[in-house]
């Protein structure tokens, strides 16, 4: 039984940063893909191995199954969500790309914009995109034929191709991102702008909490307004970076306490996304995904 269960530990441990980094793109969120990782865990613990040909292949089906069971609800719950919301961030400071073969759809801005395709179409986009499974593979996890995945792969591009633009390199977003704080803490309205495209947009997500704004922002003026307008809402804060996504961000402090994540989403033309995490959950969930590859979730009381 020991022996099992090693073998079941070493199995889950060895696939679970690819688990998390499936789910969480599905759902955007650390809580919940950590939820579903969990879940994951105990149906795999109470599985007949003995018949499981391909163990990463079973333990991908059942995250991608259980993720889109979870974003179906989560949909419903998020209707009533008070103002913009926004994916929560996840500390990419040890695993820059989240268990994935490739990068793609992790940047907060795209993972918000997977948000516009069912969950069932996410899922197929995520694990063609970002972990490189054949369409037949998708199918079998998905119980889909392999010409309606391609056609769901086919038609989820699609969707998207008018939205997400060509990002910018580590180096430059970096740039930006120093050169927009530098000019809000300033108050250099000029400088700012200078940053942002015109049609960026400012999103803040507090669920209600007061000073964040409830609808988003719209136009290069009134978001650099906006990141100016209140002086010692900067003066007050302390700054860090953070790596969230797989960008560098910046964690406000106030009184040493976390208050605020602040990412940008960045093309060559400048800023066109700015956006603000206040949600205390959120910035909670950030904090704690740092150590998520550390542990097997429940592995104590497997063994007790």
């Amino acid at each position: 039984m020991t022996s099992d269960l090693d073998e079941a530990v070493s199995a889950f441990v060895q696939h679970r940063a690819r688990l998390f980094g499936i789910a969480y793109r599905v759902l955007g969120s650390v809580v919940e893909a950590e939820d579903v990782v969990q879940e994951v865990w105990l149906r795999w613990q109470k599985t007949d191995r003995s018949v499981v040909v391909s163990p990463v292949a079973f333990l991908s089906s059942a995250t991608t199954r259980l993720a889109i069971n979870v974003a179906q609800s989560a949909r419903v719950r998020r209707e009533t969500y008070i103002g913009p919301w926004l994916p929560e961030p996840v500390d990419t400071s040890l695993d820059p790309e989240v268990g994935a073969q490739r990068a793609e759809a992790l940047e907060l801005a795209l993972l918000l914009v997977l948000e516009k395709l069912s969950p069932t179409e996410r899922a197929a986009y995520v694990l063609r995109e970002a972990f490189d499974y054949s369409y037949p593979e998708i199918a079998g996890i998905l119980q889909l034929s392999v010409v309606n995945v391609r056609q769901i792969v086919s038609r989820s591009r699609k969707r998207l191709s008018g939205e997400p633009r060509a990002s910018v390199d580590a180096v430059e977003h970096r740039r930006l991102l120093d050169a927009f704080v530098s000019a809000a803490r300033t108050g250099d309205v000029a400088s700012l702008e200078a940053v942002l495209t015109p049609d960026t947009v400012s999103l803040s997500d507090g669920n209600g909490l007061r000073g964040a704004a409830r609808v988003p922002v719209v136009g290069r003026a009134r978001v650099a307004n906006l990141a100016t307008a209140t002086p010692r809402f900067w003066r007050e804060a302390d700054l860090g970076l953070v790596q969230a996504n797989g960008r560098t961000s910046v964690m406000m402090y106030r009184d040493g306490s976390p208050t605020a994540i602040l990412t940008i989403a960045a093309s060559r033309e400048g800023i066109h996304k700015v956006m603000w995490v206040f949600n205390p959950s959120k910035i909670a969930a950030f904090l704690d995904s740092r150590a998520r590859c550390a542990t097997v979730p429940g592995l104590a009381s497997a063994h007790g």
